[in-house]
């Protein structure tokens, strides 16, 4: 996947505060990291955490949802129970 390099990145701005060098030989140069299974295991993580986040928003419109449902049921019930009351 390539970088959308109009997006600057925390990462991008903690990878360069910590070693600029380093931030250009990776970013600029595509110089190979000398322990890549770090990356693997970050960008593994990171899908990980991405998937969570867009199954925790999901849970919570099926929840909103279900609470509407549930405000519109009782309303309708209250109105059924005045009227017939």
């Amino acid at each position: 996947m390539a970088k959308d390099r109009s997006l600057v990145r925390a990462s991008d701005i903690g990878a360069w505060a910590f070693c600029n060098r380093a931030w250009w030989l990776a970013n600029v140069q595509q110089a190979e990291h000398e322990n890549p299974a770090v990356f693997v295991r970050g960008d593994a993580a990171h899908a990980a955490h991405g998937q969570a986040v867009t199954q925790a928003g999901r849970l919570q419109r099926i929840g909103l949802w279900l609470l509407l449902a549930g405000i519109g049921l009782g309303g309708l019930l209250l109105v059924v129970w005045l009227l017939t009351g």
